[in-house]
């Protein structure tokens, strides 16, 4: 199974480092904090819980938590 590289959202430029990377590799969608430059945890999730974190995300899931 191929890997691709590391991706952020284009819209996270100015947030100070405030973003998450993700990325396709050994069948798994990865995820980590781009503020810990790949030394930090990295999330692993396989391609239906992905779909259904997007799916959520999309339909306005997660709407009601606090943006702190």
């Amino acid at each position: 199974m191929s890997t691709t590289p590391w991706t952020k959202a284009s819209k996270s430029g100015g947030n100070e480092g405030a973003c998450v990377e993700v990325r396709r590799h050994a069948g798994m969608i990865e995820v980590r904090d781009t503020k810990d430059a790949g030394n930090g945890p990295t999330l692993r999730f396989t391609a239906p819980e992905w779909d259904a974190f997007l799916d959520g995300a999309h339909s306005g899931e997660f709407d009601h938590l606090p943006n702190t």
